[in-house]
This record gives C-alpha cells, sequence and structure tokens, in this order.
C-alpha cells in the first residue's frame, strides 16, 4: 500500500498524542484503531502502528519511529517540521499541520511587536522596581515593517499590521504579485524599523538573519523571530541588542530553551517568550479536527493534504 492509503482488509491502528483528542477527530471509519500514546509506555504494540501523530515536542523521536515497521504517516500536531524531516524513514508520509496556528502565531507576533514598540517590556521592569517613569515610544502606526516569509502566518500577520497603520512589505522565497523574493532583503532590510521572521526551518533559511543581515537593519530597528530560533545567529543578533542599536522580540531561540545565564535575558532591548506562538487554549479543538480529516483521507485511499516536500 502506498502512503497515501488504501483498502485494508485487517484493522488499522492509529496513534495520537492526547486523549483529548480521540473525541474531535470526528467519525473514525470501521476497520480502524485509535490508541493515544503519549510518548511514555507503548499503548500496545508498535509494530502494528501505520499512523503516528505525535506530541508536540518528543525528545528524541527516532526509536519510535525504528519500532514502527509498518508505519505509513507520521501527521504532526505542530506547523513546523524540521525535526521529523531528517528521520522519517523513506516511504512514510510526513504531514504538517498548517492552518490552526496561522491566527495565533500571528496574534503573537503582533502582540510581542506592539510590546516592544510602546515599550510594555520596559515599564514591566520598572513595575518590578515599582518605579513610575513615563517616556515616549515609538509605537507601530506609520512604520516600515518587512515580514521575511509570506505564506498563510506572514499574510495574517501583515492583515493585523496593516489594520495598525502600518507599512507593509512582504517577501518569500519567490517573488509574486505584491510580494518580493528573498533576493530583494539587502535592498529592503535598511528601510524597515520592523523585521518579522516567520518562514520554516530549513537548510536556505538556517542562520538566514546572520550578522549580515543584521547589520542590515537600520538603527533602533527591531527584530521579531516567531520562526524558529535556528533561522537567526543568535550571538550576532545578542551583539547587536547589546550595543543597543537593534532591539529584539523572540518567541524562539537557539539554543531552547535559553540557558538561564545566558546574556539575552538580562538585556534591556530583549522581549522573550518561550515558544509560546502557538500556545492558546483550546489546542486540542483547534488541531485534532484536520487530523480527523485525514485519517479518513488515509483509510478511503485518497491523497494526504499538507504533506511536507523540500522541508516544508
Amino acid at each position: 500500500m502506498s502512503a497515501a492509503g488504501g483498502p485494508y482488509d485487517q484493522r488499522m491502528k492509529i496513534w495520537i498524542a492526547h486523549a483529548e483528542g480521540r473525541d474531535l477527530l470526528g467519525p473514525i471509519p470501521e476497520g480502524v484503531e485509535v490508541e493515544v500514546f503519549e510518548g511514555d509506555e507503548y499503548p500496545s504494540d508498535p509494530a502494528k502502528v501505520e499512523f503516528l501523530v505525535p506530541p508536540f515536542f518528543a525528545d528524541d523521536p527516532a526509536p519510535v519511529l525504528t519500532a514502527m515497521p509498518n508505519l505509513k504517516v507520521v501527521q504532526l500536531l505542530s506547523a513546523g517540521a524540521e525535526t521529523w524531516v531528517p528521520i522519517v524513514p523513506e516511504g512514510v508520509a510526513l504531514c504538517n499541520n498548517r492552518g490552526p496556528h496561522t491566527e495565533s502565531t500571528a496574534e503573537w507576533a503582533l502582540a510581542a511587536t506592539l510590546a516592544s514598540l510602546r515599550d510594555l517590556d520596559r515599564y514591566a521592569r520598572r513595575q518590578t522596581e515599582r518605579n513610575w517613569a513615563p517616556h515616549r515610544s515609538p509605537g507601530l502606526a506609520g512604520k516600515s515593517t518587512l515580514i521575511v516569509g509570506a505564506g498563510a502566518i506572514g499574510e495574517a500577520i501583515a492583515r493585523r499590521f496593516e489594520a495598525s497603520a502600518a507599512k507593509v512589505t512582504k517577501v518569500a522565497r519567490t517573488a509574486r504579485p505584491g510580494v518580493h523574493g528573498i533576493d530583494d532583503l539587502p535592498r529592503l532590510l535598511p528601510e524597515a524599523d520592523v523585521v518579522v521572521v516567520i518562514v520554516p526551518l530549513t537548510a536556505e533559511t538556517e542562520n538566514l538573519a546572520d550578522a549580515v543581515f543584521l547589520a542590515r537593519m537600520k538603527d533602533g530597528a527591531l527584530l521579531v523571530n516567531a520562526a524558529r530560533g535556528r533561522v537567526v545567529d543568535t550571538a550576532a543578533l545578542t551583539a547587536e541588542v547589546a550595543s543597543g542599536r537593534l532591539r529584539c522580540a523572540l518567541d524562539v531561540t537557539e539554543p531552547e530553551p535559553l540557558p538561564a545565564d545566558h546574556e539575552l535575558w538580562g538585556l534591556e532591548g530583549a522581549l522573550i517568550t518561550p515558544h509560546v506562538g502557538g500556545a492558546v487554549e483550546n489546542f486540542a479543538e483547534r488541531c485534532y479536527p484536520p487530523v480527523g480529516d485525514q485519517i479518513r483521507r488515509f483509510a478511503s485511499g485518497e491523497p494526504l493534504v499538507n504533506v511536507v516536500e523540500n522541508g516544508y
């Protein structure tokens, strides 16, 4: 049988990562057995599993895959797939969960940008000191914003920024109407007050925001990383923020978690959240219905959606 699914004359075994997800899958086709595997003890023989929905953060998923010789599909709950791309065996379809995280991640990007540009992070630090110290802040309205990554999340961020009266320019790997190509970055970076990075982590995007990229940003600009930590050169960014030339708002870091003694934690120009862009309430209600749709496609032999190719 191909990775896209097909007829079965025996029960198809599927493992999902959360018990609450079972009732959110919708109708389960006849002959399909759903079990809960939260990443610890196997609920049954893993050799019979054909469709795996792993937890968000698996410490080392490779041993699980080794125990599943009949695996046909790995269906992620996350939009990012970089952890799984190198280890999923040939012939096994890897699918991400595009869509459920779009609005929440775009929400974080807007919130983090506003918090930084209105100095809310600095005021929060002053609050712990009981220090009433008002001052003028840049704000977002009228600012030039550059969104690097014009996929669904990038477009959702753009809509929010435009609603806040910011001037939005978008960049993607390939140029298209209304979107610049990645080759235009050297020209666009010096013009932007805010640069939002929201690209998938691939071999091409790793360290995209390196020392050269950061040096091209204008003095006082804000870098917002809602992508993956390895898209940004942490050492180069730390040096720029420590100098006071740039500010940053980060939901992801490299390494992650960021060590408690890392210099970034103490920098006045850094706002850091612990990878919570998609961490809103009712995540299961958002993530599991699309998984149920995928299970029904697989069981009936229909093509899968959101198949990861070329790293994303």
